[in-house]
């Protein structure tokens, strides 16, 4: 453990503070962080904080948003603000509405990864782990589902009801750099390994792979297989949780470049900096955020 890292340990006791950090966090921040998560681990997470006055939110914007939202009455700090998903930044609150107009006897499931005031138009909230399970918990039949084209791809082959994407090319940067020559390469070079790939990969890359989990699905996955070769398709750092919490076991990521440049915007000296300064404050406006909790919470009940 480094200088900086031990400084931090330190400050969290002195602040009364916790950091929650996605598994797309680096090592170091890793190791420091409270809670290590998917965004439904997370989610989960924040609406159980108690005892803590600050709580540090490693990731990108929407994910300090939705912990602000399920924390009126906390300080939610985010490291670098300049931390933002272009993916929630694809279906602002103007375009869910217009699909509603559209389509008025559609439910609207959205999934985590967009902004607060997105999520006040939802009816209920997914991520990639729970999104086939948010789905079959409604009663319509036409689910509108954004912002990601690819998960409400792979929810369309879950159900029967009819999945609309909105919009229809929103994507996620990292998970669209993995294409169908990297699994069958991998397939010739890893010949004893599963591949794990998520289901923000394109359709024909998830149809390629063994398993199409979420990164939570992962580490159950490869905590509790028998297997010990594993490729793993999302970013980068969900292998370095992976390999440190089973050394027994080989893990390889399936595309080296598949690093998300946002989540890495964190670092110790600004995690330090936002623990001494107490920066930078996120606030979602109360009347935003008082819609929005009504859709996280009804994700929360469904999943429990």
């Amino acid at each position: 453990m480094n200088y900086d890292q031990k400084e931090i340990l330190k400050l969290k006791k002195d602040k009364n503070a916790i950091i929650l950090a996605h598994n797309y966090q680096p090592a170091e921040i890793q190791e420091v962080a409270d809670f290590l998560g998917d965004s439904l681990e997370l989610c989960i997470k924040a609406s159980q904080i108690e005892n803590a006055d600050l709580v540090v939110f490693c990731g990108v914007d929407f994910m300090a948003e939705t912990a602000a939202i399920l924390n009126p009455s906390k300080k939610i700090l985010i490291p670098d603000p300049q931390a933002e998903c272009p993916m929630a930044h694809m279906l602002p609150a103007e375009e869910v509405r217009k699909f509603k107009e559209m389509y008025p006897q559609a439910a609207v499931v959205l999934y985590v990864n967009t902004l607060a005031e997105a999520k006040a138009e939802a009816d209920i909230l997914c991520t990639s782990a729970n999104a086939v399970q948010v789905v079959e918990s409604l009663e319509e039949d036409q689910v509108l589902f954004g912002p990601d084209m690819n998960l409400a791809g792979y929810v369309q082959k879950h159900t029967d009801k009819e999945v609309i994407p909105i919009p229809e090319v929103g994507y996620c940067y990292v998970h669209k750099m993995f294409n169908q020559e990297d699994v069958t390469f991998s397939r010739k070079n890893y010949l004893d390994a599963e591949i794990l790939v998520h289901p923000e990969c394109d359709i024909e890359v998830q149809e390629l792979a063994d398993q199409v989990l979420s990164t939570g699905g992962m580490m159950r996955h490869v905590a509790e297989s028998s297997k010990k070769n594993f490729l793993i398709g999302t970013e980068v750092d969900m292998v370095t949780r992976l390999r440190r919490e089973n050394p027994d076991k080989l893990i390889y990521p399936l595309l080296d470049k598949a690093i998300c440049e946002d989540m890495k915007l964190h670092t110790l000296k600004k995690v330090k900096e936002s623990l001494i300064e107490e920066k930078f404050l996120l606030k979602v406006p109360e009347e935003i955020a008082d819609q929005a909790r009504s859709a996280v919470e009804r994700m929360l009940e469904v999943s429990q």
